[in-house]
């Protein structure tokens, strides 16, 4: 019995971890193009760096067949998406000031941050 409790408090804590606390790493948009990988559950990259005052265009490709992987958000430029399964999507940023702005899908489970630096 014991080890049970321990098995399914380890699994309580990859879940926190994965849902929660994760964080990949950042990309830059540096070369001028930007490809982000919607599968297992995360957007990869999920931290996005373009410049400011710069239009800038960001590819999703949904490898996932989660429906909740079907939907993109950007609430704070009201950016709403629907990303075909196995098919690129372009996803125009607008030129703008400094800041950072969430990007999730519909049910908050895949989330990432655009950086405009």
């Amino acid at each position: 019995m014991l080890w049970v409790n321990i098995a399914g408090m380890g699994v309580i804590g990859l879940i926190i971890w994965w849902f929660w606390l994760y964080k990949s790493s950042s990309v830059d948009m540096s070369d001028g193009v930007i490809e982000v990988l919607v599968k297992d559950g995360v957007y990869q990259p999920a931290v996005i760096k373009v410049p400011a005052n710069q239009e800038s265009t960001i590819t999703f490709f949904r490898a996932d067949s989660s429906p909740c992987s079907e939907s993109l958000h950007i609430p704070d430029l009201e950016i709403a998406a629907t990303l075909r399964l196995n098919k690129k999507v372009d996803i125009s940023i607008p030129a703008m000031q400094p800041g950072r702005h969430a990007f999730h899908c519909q049910m908050k489970m895949y989330t990432g941050e655009l950086i405009v630096d």
